[in-house]
């Protein structure tokens, strides 16, 4: 029978989201994640398996407890309402913490190499699953008249993903919560509809 863990397991998963956010999957070592979370590697492995495994739960993890506005934002009434909130979901998330500011997903998957393939791959699935329910409730609001006939949902999913990645990446490069408020303000001014 092993040793009884002598750690918070939730505790570590954070510590460990905080090293993933700000460094990428590549970045991060497994001698950074052993800093953060205080665990010795042994523990690390026996109760998350290897990186890849740790940061796939982590990914999880920020799924559940910090981007999940974008779910959020689509039972807005309307699809600008949707889109305003996206949009200021990136940037407050984006500039919450001084020590990992950017995104999570866009942090750690914007360079890898063949030995990273599964967390990458795993970024895009959760990438193009947002762009998903995005498309959906464009399609929705396109049939109820919120959008007009000639606007393709899909086209403007992946827009306002495009315009929320380059937020995270521009906090991620130092610019203020403010410049990128006012960036989004100005995507949102060239919103089709109502």
């Amino acid at each position: 029978m092993g040793r009884p863990r002598t750690f918070d397991i939730e505790q570590a998963l954070e510590a460990a989201l905080a090293v993933f956010w700000r460094k990428g999957y590549e970045g991060a070592s497994y001698a950074d994640l052993v800093e953060a979370t205080g665990v010795e590697r042994p523990a690390l492995y026996s109760a998350f398996g290897n990186k890849e495994a740790l940061f796939l739960r982590a990914l999880e993890r920020y799924n559940a407890h910090y981007g999940s506005y974008v779910w959020k934002a689509i039972e807005l009434e309307t699809s600008r309402q949707v889109a305003q909130r996206v949009l200021e979901g990136a940037v407050e998330l984006s500039t919450r913490f001084d020590d990992r500011t950017g995104c999570f997903g866009i942090n750690g998957g914007v360079a890898g190499s063949d030995d990273s393939e599964a967390s990458r791959r795993a970024l895009i699935k959760w990438r193009a699953d947002g762009e998903a329910v995005l498309r959906e409730r464009f399609e929705r609001a396109k049939r109820e008249g919120d959008l007009p006939n000639d606007v393709d949902p899909s086209v403007l999913a992946a827009y306002l993903l495009t315009i929320a990645h380059g937020v995270a990446v521009q906090a991620k490069a130092g610019f203020p919560r403010e410049k990128l408020s006012a960036i989004a303000r100005q995507a949102l001014s060239a919103w089709p509809g109502k």
